[in-house]
């Protein structure tokens, strides 16, 4: 599995940091939404990196957040990546194109942080893999960024140190607003329940070894030809099953929660912290609206932790260029190998095994 070591760094400050001319130069591939809060982060709360470069399909678009930023914008990835200047690069273009800029980055031989998925397919993924190991040094680092939110890391520290016993079972919900334009069933896999996937992968430091989908009664809300909500089986090497409801047009909000049942007890994580409004007879607590909101802090801390680790590696030698307890290649293509046999077993009805492939030693 993956470093069982629980990334949770929170408040690396300036202080630590290397003179302004050591200044990681990270190039930015994608400047959607995702793309252009990271671009922020790296230009106003992570210490130690400036955005170099940018590049966006949509150069208005690219055009917009580099002046924001102050980074030039380039007329491909390419240029991006082949930059000299350029010492790491962020991947946060759409999904379908994560592995063509990533195997990139490997052969450039620069730090790459890719947005999930690593890579749509496990074929792509297992290249991306098969590229580190010919390189002989991991390179890249997948954003999963629960593992550096706060409450999931309570979690992680309860099971390590067996606060609640040996693990049994664990219920999770995962529940979005509305879904995009275009979000298909199986997108309910390969883009929401793949978190899931990670962090249950990490949090019980074991491998899904098996994906049953569940049918359930679809909302009348929900796009035409969507089925939502769905209901996911999680089966782990040791019998640990987790529960997952993923329902993507819930309308009330972004909520995700996690319970992990234990043979001596259980611990949960419920919304964050927020303000409850006493008026007109009730109680009410606010629900944070979108991803970006829930997860802002980890999403700060995951950024801070790679650009600390990628310079680490450049000037003190450290061994890799990837932040502790993050998740690597290897963990992507797992991640991945379930969300696919999930799409499996959403189309034949039936369990689905999940066969990984012989861990290289790279990823011991």
């Amino acid at each position: 599995m993956s470093n069982p070591t629980i990334a949770c760094g929170h408040g690396i400050g300036a202080a630590s940091m290397s003179p302004p001319s050591a200044l990681l130069s990270v190039g930015l591939i994608g400047t959607g939404s995702i793309g252009a809060d990271h671009a922020r982060r790296l230009a106003r709360t992570v210490a130690g990196a400036r955005v170099h470069s940018v590049f966006d399909v949509d150069s208005a678009r690219a055009a917009a957040v580099g002046a924001e930023v102050g980074a030039e914008v380039r007329r491909s990835a390419g240029d991006v990546i082949e930059d000299p200047a350029v010492d790491a690069v962020l991947v946060a273009s759409a999904d379908e194109s994560h592995a063509e800029m990533v195997l990139a980055s490997i052969g450039a031989r620069k730090p790459v942080l890719c947005e999930k998925p690593l890579a749509p397919t496990v074929t792509e993924s297992l290249e991306i893999v098969a590229a580190e190991q010919a390189a002989g040094r991991m390179l890249v680092q997948v954003g999963f960024m629960r593992r550096y939110d706060e409450g999931f890391c309570s979690l992680k520290a309860a099971v390590r140190d067996g606060v609640i016993g040996q693990p049994v079972t664990s219920h999770c919900v995962h529940r979005n607003a509305t879904s995009p334009p275009g979000f298909t069933s199986a997108m309910s896999f390969t883009s929401s329940v793949i978190h899931e996937v990670d962090t249950m992968r990490w949090l019980l430091d074991e491998e899904i070894v098996a994906v049953t989908v569940v049918p359930t009664r679809t909302s009348p809300l929900a796009p035409e030809g969507l089925r939502d909500p769905q209901i996911v089986l999680l089966e782990t090497e040791s019998g640990i099953v987790v529960d997952t409801e993923v329902f993507v047009n819930c309308q009330y909000g972004y909520d995700v929660r996690a319970e992990l049942v234990g043979s001596l007890g259980a611990i949960s994580l419920d919304q964050p912290s927020s303000s409850t409004v006493a008026l007109e007879g009730a109680r009410r607590r606010a629900v944070v609206w979108d991803w970006r909101d829930r997860f802002a802090s980890a999403y700060r801390s995951e950024v801070q932790q790679w650009v600390a680790a990628v310079r680490a590696h450049a000037t003190e030698g450290a061994e890799r260029p990837v932040a502790t307890g993050a998740a690597t290649a290897w963990d992507g293509y797992a991640a991945t190998a379930v969300a696919e046999s999930a799409a499996v077993a959403l189309e034949t009805g039936a369990r689905q095994a999940v066969v990984l492939e012989a861990r290289p030693p790279l990823y011991t």
